[in-house]
C-alpha cells in the first residue's frame, strides 16, 4: 500500500510535511550546524525518530501477540553526521530500555531483540550507517 506525503518549502529551510492518510503535518528545519534555526526536527533527526519508533512498533506487535506488556519501554536514538566523503547520518546509536521483569525469559527476549533488528526502518538503512541496536534491561 502506498502513502503520499506531500512536502511544501515554508522559507529559510523549513517545510511542512503532510501525511496523505490522515492530514497530520510536521515542520521540519535545518540544523544549527548547517544554516537553520534547529526549532524543530531536521530530516535526518527524523530518519532517528523513525528508527526508534519503528524498533517501538515492532516490539509492541511481538509483545501483544505473547500477551507481555511492554508499557513503558522507551528506546534513545543518538544520530551523528559525518562530514566526509559527504554529510551524511555516520551513526545511530539506539539503545532500548526495557523492564527485566515484563520480559524475564531469555528465549523471549532474544526473540524480542531478533524482531527490533529486523523493523523495516533498520532493514532500510545504508550499510554504511552504524546502527547497532542495544538492550538494557531494568
Amino acid at each position: 500500500m502506498a502513502v503520499e506525503i506531500h512536502v511544501v518549502y515554508t522559507g529559510q529551510l523549513g517545510c511542512t510535511a503532510t501525511h496523505g492518510p490522515s492530514q497530520t503535518t510536521l515542520i521540519t528545519d535545518a540544523p544549527l550546524d548547517n544554516g537553520g534555526k534547529g526549532e524543530s526536527f531536521s530530516p535526518t533527526d527524523l530518519v532517528a525518530a523513525a528508527l526508534g519508533s519503528c524498533v517501538l512498533t515492532i516490539l509492541g506487535l511481538v509483545a501483544e501477540r505473547h500477551e507481555l506488556d511492554i508499557k513503558g519501554t522507551e528506546v534513545r536514538v543518538v544520530k551523528e553526521m559525518i562530514q566526509k566523503p559527504v554529510r551524511r547520518i555516520g551513526s545511530l546509536r539506539t539503545v532500548v530500555t526495557m523492564s527485566a521483569a515484563a520480559v524475564s525469559e531469555a528465549a523471549m527476549r532474544d526473540r524480542l531483540e531478533s524482531a527490533a533488528r529486523k523493523c523495516p526502518v533498520h532493514q532500510s538503512l545504508h550499510p554504511d550507517i552504524d546502527a547497532a541496536i542495544e538492550f538494557v534491561y531494568v
